[in-house]
């Protein structure tokens, strides 16, 4: 294969060894199976996760994709095949438990956070997939995750702006506790309503809802929905996630599965941008200074 000089966002060998074995399985079960993309591949996997990587870091267009990769339309191909069958949701999982681990928490979390983003979006995004937020008077989609106490995310869900949380939020807690069952507590906002506490209590979760205190000014951190928040911080470093810029909202959801899947690779791999580092050491000070110990015990 030709050498290619490579970009900032281009995997490293050592967070290729992460993400690759995921991605040559898939191919080997599709060819067991006689599917196939098209042709038989003739694409490096690590090539067509350089591209995505590209797109989502950079937050051009498909078609505007540098020569020295391959066809837009075979890397959208592979984003889009990969999405559908959910394997930037299973590599998310993967590094999310061995970035748990690394830092002496179990694989599998008990508490997670709630929150939600409302974003604009693009003029390629159809007018049925978005809605108003009256709230924040942003026209277009709302992201809403869910992320362990460390910030990892566990679930995303795009709707139009106008979904009121706790629709969305009961949709995020039956997948939860579907995908995560040692989950036993969560916070959420004040933007959910009583309901959504009901719900969570017939799944066998107990959730909290914490808001800042009255008469509060300026920056004050939040008991435990700062991770969150420090979540979309993270998030809006990937160009693409800037504005929705993606046709579905599944697709909307994969960018930021790969986002989160760029950053705790770079994590485990101890390639985290200095900015990344020096912001969450700040954020942490600031953060005990603001709040008072928590006795609620997580792993």
């Amino acid at each position: 294969m030709t050498r290619h000089r490579p970009y900032p966002s281009d995997l490293s060998e050592a967070r290729w060894e992460l993400i690759g074995p995921t991605l040559t399985a898939w191919r080997a079960e599709r060819r067991s199976k006689g599917l196939t993309i098209g042709r038989p591949p003739e694409h490096d996997l690590r090539r067509i996760m350089d591209a995505i990587l590209y797109v989502d870091r950079i937050g051009i267009p498909w078609r505007y994709l540098p020569h020295d990769f391959a066809p837009w339309e075979t890397v959208y191909g592979y984003f889009a095949r990969w999405q559908q069958e959910g394997v930037f949701a299973q590599l998310n999982g993967l590094l999310r438990q061995f970035l748990r681990q690394k830092e002496g928490r179990e694989a599998e979390p008990s508490a997670c956070v709630i929150d939600a983003q409302s974003v604009k979006t693009s003029t390629s995004v159809l007018a049925t997939s978005q809605g108003i937020d009256a709230g924040k008077k942003i026209v277009g989609r709302k992201r809403s995750i869910v992320t362990d106490t460390i910030g990892l995310l566990l679930a995303v869900l795009v709707t139009a702006a106008s979904v009121q949380g706790s629709i969305a939020g009961t949709q995020l807690l039956d997948q939860v506790a579907a995908e995560h069952p040692s989950i036993r507590k969560v916070w959420v906002d004040g933007g959910y309503r009583q309901h959504l506490v009901e719900h969570a209590a017939a799944l066998g979760i107990d959730m909290e809802i914490t808001q800042r205190q009255p008469g509060t000014r300026g920056f004050t951190p939040i008991p435990k929905r700062w991770a969150v928040e420090r979540t979309y911080g993270w998030l809006m470093l990937h160009r693409r996630l800037a504005r929705d810029y993606e046709a579905l909202p599944t697709r909307s959801g994969a960018v930021i599965h790969i986002a989160m899947t760029d950053l705790m690779a770079r994590r485990l791999t101890g390639e985290e941008p200095e900015l990344l580092r020096v912001l969450a050491v700040a954020f942490e000070r600031v953060w005990a200074r603001a709040v008072p110990h928590d006795t609620y015990k997580i792993r």
